[in-house]
């Protein structure tokens, strides 16, 4: 099975074209292709198919084999490949994901894209929708981590998250011990992700996150995302923001209800793994 393997801001994942291959047991497949030390070592693997309603269809699953509605870094690496591919021919493409369908924005120089516009659609501050169970009309719930009470604010960009503002520099902040413990709470029934953030400035945001399935990322697009919609839910941070995580800089930009994230994409290397 011939794959590629690419990174949005070190958020890498293994990506399979089903244009050429296939892969009959995708979870199975993700569990070990993505191990660090007995695989290709990734935070998991992305199938780029055909689709019927749209360029392109993304399926993604995380590092523990289970099944991800969406992913905003692997989204943008999905339009870098299909372009550089040859698989679509058009700057404007739409991008089929299991949250809905995605419009894609290619900015191209000498044949190659240099950077990756997603419309991520619209924040869901609903909580059953997320879903969350506690029973709030307000944005941020106090929810207790081990030793320490939290201000969470849940949202949903297709998939759940977690957005906790904190006075704690994350560089010295224990991501492995309340990652996991928000990941896991009970009131995300599906679990969710965690991230934590620093606000730098009302236009500058700094974030670290624990994901659902894959642990500690060095970038997560959705998460960046629901950081920027819950500062501006909040009163927090601006519209306009940029997102500093582990791996670089995302750009955010919120107008009329929709997300719009910016970022690169990079191909790190092709490969060939056992399909059985």
């Amino acid at each position: 099975m011939r794959f590629t393997k690419m990174e949005g801001l070190g958020n890498d994942y293994i990506y399979v074209s089903l244009f050429t291959e296939s892969v009959e047991k995708p979870e199975e497949l993700a569990r070990r292709i993505s191990s660090r030390h007995f695989g290709v070592g990734s935070d998991g693997l992305v199938l780029i198919a055909p689709s019927e309603t749209a360029d392109v269809r993304m399926i993604m699953y995380n590092a523990d084999g289970s099944r991800g509605k969406m992913c905003g870094n692997a989204a943008r690496c999905v339009g870098k490949y299909v372009y550089e591919r040859g698989l679509v021919h058009k700057e404007e493409l739409l991008l089929e994901t299991d949250s809905g369908i995605k419009p894609v924005s290619l900015q191209i120089m000498d044949s190659c894209v240099t950077a990756v516009t997603v419309d991520m659609g619209v924040p869901i501050f609903e909580k059953s929708r997320i879903p969350c169970t506690i029973e709030s009309s307000e944005k941020t719930v106090s929810i207790v981590l081990g030793d320490r009470e939290f201000h969470v604010t849940p949202v949903s960009m297709g998939n759940p998250h977690a957005v906790v503002f904190i006075r704690d520099s994350l560089d010295t902040f224990d991501l492995d011990f309340y990652g996991p413990l928000l990941e896991r709470h009970p009131v995300f029934p599906e679990k969710t992700n965690a991230e934590f953030v620093n606000v730098i400035a009302p236009d500058h945001l700094r974030m670290r996150v624990w994901e659902r399935g894959s642990g500690i990322t060095m970038a997560c697009g959705t998460g960046a995302c629901a950081c920027a919609s819950a500062g501006v839910e909040n009163g927090i941070s601006r519209p306009d923001v940029r997102i500093s995580l582990d791996g670089g800089e995302l750009f955010i930009s919120i107008r009329n209800g929709h997300v719009y994230m910016t970022g690169p994409a990079a191909f790190i290397c092709d490969g060939e793994y056992p399909a059985g």
